[in-house]
């Protein structure tokens, strides 16, 4: 049973945006805080953005101001607006609740290229 899955990754310069996507099943969006997490090659995953209580957010240092999480209710979707985007950003992205307990989607690859 598919729970979790993100998409709108890609090929993108330096500087650039996406929008990502992830489609969580009802019973799992409905009693949990969502989050991002990335994997770049070599490093551990991270949560990169993430909803805590209510709808305060959360984002790592590195993406601060860059980066914005996003959900509608109402289609069971979470987002990640990716703004200037750098070299650094290049990593798998994955959706899950916050903090992570349930299985791994097969994430949305992001490469930004220099």
């Amino acid at each position: 049973q598919v729970q979790l899955v993100e998409s709108g990754g890609g090929l993108v310069q330096a500087g650039g945006s996406l929008l990502l996507s992830c489609a969580a099943s009802r019973s799992i969006f409905s009693v949990n805080n969502m989050g991002w997490y990335r994997q770049a090659p070599g490093k551990q995953r991270e949560l990169v953005a993430g909803f805590t209580r209510g709808y305060s957010t959360n984002y790592a240092d590195s993406v601060k101001g860059r980066f914005t999480i996003s959900r509608d209710n109402a289609k069971n979707m979470v987002y990640l607006q990716m703004n200037s985007l750098k070299p650094e950003d290049t990593a798998v992205y994955y959706c899950n609740t916050n903090p992570y307990r349930i299985g791994w989607g097969q994430g949305t690859q992001v490469t930004v290229s220099s």
